[in-house]
């Protein structure tokens, strides 16, 4: 089964502006995408590591190197329950 394709323009400046070339452009916006899913909680790790090809841990290193935190977006109440149980 092949994955469908889905063609997103995006003016050549932006390339050059990112000193890319387009496939390595096209390579990095997919990375974005996946890693921005798992940030808003649309994706797992698992599953965005599985969409990019990787290790559940290749994935949340990658996802660091872009600021994203593996823990998530705690709420104050989960971060003091969480420091009373440590």
């Amino acid at each position: 089964m092949t994955s469908p394709i889905i063609q997103v323009p995006f003016p050549k400046e932006l390339a050059l502006a990112l000193h890319m070339q387009e496939p390595e452009l096209a390579r990095e916006m997919v990375r974005l995408s996946i890693i921005k899913l798992y940030e808003l909680g649309k994706l797992s790790s698992g599953m965005a590591a599985k969409l990019l090809g990787c290790s559940r841990l290749t994935f949340l290193e990658l996802a660091s190197e872009y600021q994203v935190s593996i823990l998530g977006n705690p709420t104050p109440d989960q971060l003091k329950e969480d420091f009373e149980n440590a």
